[in-house]
Order: C-alpha cells, then structure tokens, then sequence
C-alpha cells in the first residue's frame, strides 16, 4: 500500500463510469449516512482499488467488487483510509478481473461546519433557527461525501437518491424522476446525469420558496432562496433566462440540461459555485430588493449569474483535464460574464468596468512572488493557492487581449468550434490555442505561451527621438527591481485621434518606428501639446506603458481637453500609480497628473483615482503625516466637483453609473474627513433610524451615510455606533449587514476598531462575512495587526481550511507592510 501514498495522483488502473449515490442526511444530529456503487473499468493488472475519500468514516463490511460478466463479489483483505493523502487504499487477495465491475461502499459523516464538502447552513423560520444541507465540492471536496475519484478528469454519470424529511426540498443537479412518501420520511430520486467531473455534482436540502421562468427552448429555470424572499430572486431568474439564450447563441451548443435551479445559501464560502444543472450562491450574489439594494449589488448579481451560467459550457460540458489549466474555467467564465452583462445593459458600460478586474490582476502579477497563468498542481492541497486574481482576472484580460487581436467574429468561431469538439471531455490550455490557431491562421500558440507560461507582464517605454518611435520592455515590477522576463505584446496605439490607430505585434527587447511611415503623421515640437501618442489604446492589452517626459504631458493636456476615451484616461492614470509605487515616477508627477482629472465625470476613472487617493493616504501617513491634511484637501476638490454635480439624491432617468458613483463619491468625501458630507450624511442617517423607508436615505448612499456617523463615533460618543449595530441586528437582508459591517471599522478612534473586530468572530456575524469588517481605518491598522496576532490560533481554526483566511491577512497585514 505504501506506494500509493504522497502521490499527486490517483492511479490509473481503474477508471469510474457511473455513480450511484445514496445519501441520507440527519439535520438535527448533523450527520449523514450513505452508500455509493461505482461501476469501474478495470483496465491494468491490479489487487489494488485506489480513489479519494476524507473525513468519513467506512463501513468494511460492506465494500465489495463485482466483476459484471462473472458476478463473483471479491471483498478486500484490506481497507486502509490515508487521511494524510485523502484516498482509500482497497486490497484484495487476487488480481481483479479486467473489465466492467461494481464497487460497492457504504460509509459515514459529518455534516461540518466548514463550508465545503456536505454541510450545514443555518436560517431562522418563524424565530426558529433550523439547518439546511449543502454541498461544496470545487476544487477537491466531493471525497468528503462519498469516496470517488474525485479528479476532473475522471468524468462519470451520477444517478443520486436522497432520504430526506419529507417536508423539505431535496435538489440536485437533475430533475426529480420519483418521490415516495413514507410517513414523515422521503425518498427522492433524480434522473441520472450526463457525463461530469466530481466537483460539478451538487444536493442541497431545506425549506425553500422559489421563482420560476423558461427558455425559449423549453429549459425550466428557477431560483430559490428562503422562505418568505421569493420576490428577492426575479432579478437573478430574468437575467438567467436571457444569459442562457444569449450563450447558447455565442457557443453554438444549448443548454445540456432540462432544468437549471439557481439557490441562494445562508452560509456560503465563495461568491457563487457553478454545479451542473443547480447553482449555488451567496444570498449578496443571487438576491435583489428593490427597496433596499444599490445599484452595485444588482450589477454583482448579474455578473455572477454570467459568470457561473458560462461555465455550464466552459468547465462543466468541457472540462479543464487537471487543475493546472483552472484558468481555463475561471479567466474564460470571468471574460465572458462580462460579454453577457454587456449585452443585457449596455447602458453600464461594462467593458469600461472590466478594467478594475484588469487592474486586480496587473497589481498582483507585479509582485516577485506571482506565478504563471499556467501553475503546476503536484497535490490537492496546492489548488486553493490558484483560485486568485491570477487565474480569474490576469486570465481574463490574456482572453480579452487575444480576442482584440484576432477579431471578434474569428474568436467567437474559433470558440464554438473548440466547445464542439471537446464537449463532455477534458481540454488543455494547449487545446484551446489549436482551436482559436486553425480558425484565426495566426500564431497563437506562439503568442499566448509567453503570457501564460511565464509570471509577470512588461512594460513598454516609449519615447520619440527625431521622429523615430522607439519602444522598449522590460519586466515590469512592483518593487521597482528588474525583472528578466520577455514577451510577445500586441501594440496598439495611436497618434492625435482615434483615427489614425495602429497594431502590430512587439517580438523584440526593443524596437524603433519612423513615426510618420507607420502612423501617417508627425509628432510636432517639444511643448506644443497638439500631437500626442497613445499606447494600449483602449486598455485592451495586460501590459503598462511609460512615457517620456514630454509624451506624458502631452497626454495630460489631452486629459484636460476630453481628446482621450474613458478606458485610455483610466488607464494612463492607473500606469503611472504604478510606476509611481515601483519608483519609476515621482509622487509629485503622479499628483500633477491627478490634478488633470479635476473636471472628471466617468464613474470608472473616478472610482480609480478614489482608490488611488486612499492608498496614497495610508503612505503618507506613515511617511510624511504633516502633509496628510494637505492631500486630504487636494483630494477633496478632486472630488467636490462631481458630488456636487451629483448632489445626494438621485435623479429621474439617471443612469445606473451616476447611481454607483454617488455611493463612492461620498464616501470617499466622508473618508476625508468633508465637513459637509459628514453633516448631510448625519442628518440623512437620522431621519433613516426614524423611518426605514425615508427616501433621504436610498440604498446607493447608505454605505456612504454609515461611514460617514462611523467618523464622528469615539470611546466617549458610541451612540451611532450603537445605532447601526441595532440596524444590523434588526435586517434580515445579507446586503444590508455587509454593507454595515464594511463601514464599523472605518472609525478613527482605536478602541471603537478593536470592539468592532472583536464583534466580526462573535456568533452574531456569519463566518462568510467577518471579512468584509476587515477594511480598518488608518489609525486602526496597528491595532488590527495586534488584534490579529492575538486571534490566530481561533482564526486560524476557524477559516483555515479555506480560502477566506487569506482575506485576513491581506486586510490587515498588508496595508501595515505594504502599499500596493
């Protein structure tokens, strides 16, 4: 048995067809019993079975092997269950038949409280608080279910049976083919699946109210949610319905499933999870009130709607062959939910957003530390390290690159084609680029391999030398030391206008243009501001650009004279921010630059230059605290202008970008300590505790309304603290308490954080939402590291066995040690 242990991988001498599950699941006891018969393909000379299987406990007596075609059942000599490996060692006194066989095992478990494999969620019916069953399998925890080969490789059909209380709901990722009654117990069974990976199988168990649409092509789908928000989910259902109508339009492929359940869960690690045929979600990511959501949490919902109904296509019905190639599920479903939003509002310029998930993805590639798009996996324990904003977001912007330069139409072709071929299988990243090469005729392959094998992106100098364009790249990294990396970049620029555009593809270290022969027109004189030169038009490539001096005033005069496109302005802003932070541009350059964008309108542009200004406050601070008052002023009439534009109430047929910014505006003006935004928001948050359904107090400016009481609350005034404390506890809507609980800790006064942290790990905060009350004020931030350090080991317990941990670590250390 020895050898079968510290492998990366199962072995492959036997291979899983057909799953069939029964599961029986105790709410009250929060235990589950079940038996699984796995039809195997025994393919090599064996006495050996190995597969996956953790935290359950397996009955011996009841696994067995029987061959289909001599029906002679060997029981194992040996069953040995390596939970430092996570897999189930059977050995058997002779070698097993080749062929078909059935392997049959019945076991027990834990219904825990961690969030993944089969768990238990909470809610409160009638002042009740009861439990509900859940599972969470991605990337690696079906095994702690039932034992399988719980690889994405190894696809199978399920055939799944639950007996469940019969007053509950019992899903799964089929529709139900029989019920049976049986006094206060049921049993339900559910149509066998197609062919899928382990991690994609799903049951969930409750009370559940639902809403209900179809497809044109007859596809029912429903959302479900707990009792009594039914009316919550018909956003989520509309933008469903028309997703997977626009889908099947892009890939050429339907749905595969009759039915789509989307369900919204109490307690739920991630965003959302892309089970074959029933999706889960946090409450936040599924559900909208229209009296008591913003704007942002209705266009979060239809991202991540998008983005989990893509992957039914990219990742359910074709499957990346092994965790390595993650980010073909994750960066393609980010790109594409971004596609599908598009199309459904225009009207939030969505593509312009993208650039925050561009940005999310350039700041952690620039760290030493990065790793390639394409990361090898040895072992299951490695995978959670690679669901970040690497694979989901530097992922996503390679794809958007790449379609730039191909075309639309061709990648879109190309894709369809790649769908076809590889549906109900697994694909590598190797795969895909075949596909998009063959439609496109361009070196794909070739060009892809240096954005995905390596870590990092370059950035590309520019400067003009006797009317020769002379471009140069290099490494780009955070901590401004030089880095050895080389790529194949896609240039596009510009020269004036948007009329005269270029693109071609940079192979070298360097290389020089004749400005003329290659745009078809002349850089005139130094200091004169006509003729200006714009890189990465449109932000479409992952990469930054560094100007000269010269050719970036030039650009800052464009700026002031609204000559340069939202994404082209956002992007000049966020290029030099970095380059200022990696020490290859002065901070006074980068604040005379931040100054050109004092007439700024566009929600995105503003909302980075809100960011920025934050970050440059923590530095400064630190660094240099006598100025601090002086930036606060600067970025006030950064600011004042657009608020005021604004004003705090909405306006008829205002767009849902004017609703967003409000939010942020405002609460960066209340950050900074703007006397007027603290009194207005005061008196706003006022009238709000005397009348929940004021309209002085919309759900676009509450966030801005708490953070703003959260600055005027101290040791000896706690009254709005304690006022948005009974607001928390009083709401039963989850957007409505993580919007609370991400104001608490921005007050200035440090005893207030410390009490707000320790209210995050009491029972009256779910463990999915400490997070959010982890964005700590500047005084706080010592406070919060001790704090911290203090809490570990319960931190640690509590969170450790997934990927949330992280969140406390990079909201309190890194804003202490770091300025990125």
């Amino acid at each position: 048995m020895e050898e079968f242990k510290g492998q990366p991988r199962l072995p492959k001498f036997a291979v899983p067809k057909r799953y069939d599950i029964r599961l029986t699941p105790d709410l009250t006891s929060c235990k589950f019993g079940g038996s699984v018969a796995i039809d195997v393909d025994v393919v090599g000379d064996t006495k050996f079975i190995v597969l996956n299987a953790a935290d359950l406990t397996i009955n011996n007596r009841s696994v067995s092997f029987t061959n289909k075609v001599s029906s002679k059942a060997l029981e194992p000599t040996k069953v040995e269950l390596v939970e430092a490996d996570e897999i189930l060692v059977l050995e058997f006194a002779e070698t097993l038949p080749t062929g078909m066989g059935v392997l049959a095992i019945g076991f027990e478990g834990v219904l825990n409280d961690k969030m993944k494999g089969f768990y238990r969620s909470s809610y409160e019916l009638n002042g009740e608080k009861k439990n509900m069953a859940v599972t969470q399998f991605e990337p690696a925890d079906a095994r702690r279910c039932f034992p399988c080969w719980d690889e994405p490789a190894c696809k199978a059909t399920f055939k799944i049976t639950l007996d469940v209380p019969s007053e509950l709901v019992a899903l799964s990722n089929m529709p139900v083919i029989d019920e049976k009654v049986d006094g206060n117990m049921k049993t339900v069974s559910y149509q066998e699946s197609p062919i899928m990976s382990t991690y994609l199988v799903a049951v969930v168990i409750g009370l559940f109210d639902y809403v209900e649409d179809h497809t044109s092509d007859g596809i029912k789908v429903r959302v479900y949610c707990q009792v009594g928000k039914a009316n919550q989910g018909k956003f989520a259902l509309n933008v469903a319905v028309k997703t997977l109508e626009l889908y099947k339009e892009y890939f050429a492929v339907p749905y595969s499933l009759p039915k789509l359940d989307m369900i919204a869960i109490p307690d739920f690690a991630a965003g959302a999870m892309e089970n074959y045929g029933l999706v889960t979600y946090r409450e936040t990511a599924l559900l909208y009130d229209d009296q008591h959501s913003a704007a942002a949490n209705k266009q979060r919902v239809a991202t991540v709607v998008a983005h989990e109904l893509a992957h039914q296509w990219f990742g359910n019905l074709v499957t990346m062959e092994w965790w390595t190639h993650l980010w073909l599920n994750e960066g393609f479903a980010t790109w594409v939910s971004y596609l599908a939003a598009d199309s459904l509002f225009p009207e939030w310029k969505i593509w312009t957003q993208f650039l925050d998930e561009c940005t999310e993805g350039l700041r952690l590639d620039g760290l030493a530390e990065s790793h390639p798009i394409e990361v090898e996996v040895n072992h299951t324990g490695e995978i959670d390290e690679i669901f970040d904003a690497i694979s989901y977001r530097k992922g996503a912007s390679v794809i958007r690159m790449l379609q730039n330069y191909l075309g639309a139409e061709c990648f879109q072709r190309s894709l369809a084609s790649y769908i076809k071929k590889y549906a109900c299988s697994n694909a590598k990243t190797e795969d895909l680029w075949a596909a998009l090469e063959e439609g496109s005729g361009e070196p794909v392959n070739k060009l892809m391999n240096s954005w995905t094998k390596q870590k990092g992106y370059p950035v590309i100098s520019v400067k003009v030398k006797e009317e020769k364009l002379e471009l140069e790249q290099s490494q780009f990294l955070s901590s401004g030391s030089p880095g050895d990396g080389q790529w194949i970049v896609p240039i596009t620029l510009c020269c004036g206008s948007y009329d005269v555009c270029k693109n071609f593809l940079l192979y070298n270290k360097s290389d020089s243009f004749d400005i003329k022969e290659l745009l078809g027109c002349s850089i005139s004189k130094e200091g004169d501001n006509g003729g200006w030169i714009k890189l990465n038009v449109n932000q479409t490539g992952f990469y930054r650009v560094k100007y000269d001096k010269d050719l970036a005033a030039r650009l800052g005069y464009a700026i002031e004279m609204k000559q340069l496109s939202e994404t082209d302005r956002f992007g000049i802003l966020d290029d030099h921010f970095a380059l200022c932070m990696a020490r290859q541009q002065t901070l006074t350059s980068l604040l005379t630059l931040m100054a050109s964008y004092s007439e700024e309108t566009e929600y995105t542009v503003l909302s980075n230059l809100i960011t920025i200004s934050y970050k440059i406050g923590r530095i400064a601070a630190d660094a240099r605290p006598e100025l601090l008052d002086y930036l606060k002023q600067f970025f006030i009439s950064l600011f004042q202008n657009s608020a005021e534009k604004l004003g705090w109430d909405s306006k008829p047929g205002e767009s849902h970008l004017d609703a967003l910014l409000r939010g942020e505006i405002f609460t960066a003006l209340a950050l900074l300590g703007h006397k007027e935004t603290l009194n207005e928001a005061s008196k706003r948050f006022h009238a709000f505790l005397a009348d929940r359904t004021t309209p002085l107090l919309p759900p676009d400016i509450r966030k801005a309304a708490y953070v703003a009481v959260m600055q005027k609350v101290s040791a000896s005034d706690r009254s709005g603290y304690e006022s948005l404390l009974r607001v928390y506890r009083e709401t039963d809507l989850s957007q409505e308490k993580t919007r609370i609980l991400s104001s608490l800790a921005s007050c200035p006064d440090v005893n207030i954080v410390l009490e707000v942290l320790n209210f995050l790990l009491s029972s009256e905060v779910r463990s999915q939402d400490a997070v959010y009350g982890l964005a700590v004020s500047i005084e706080g931030r010592e406070t919060a590291w001790k704090w911290l350090k203090d809490n570990w080991d319960h931190i640690s317990k509590t969170w450790g066995s997934g990927f949330l941990i992280t969140r406390f670590i990079s909201s309190i250390v890194s804003p202490v040690f770091c300025f990125i």
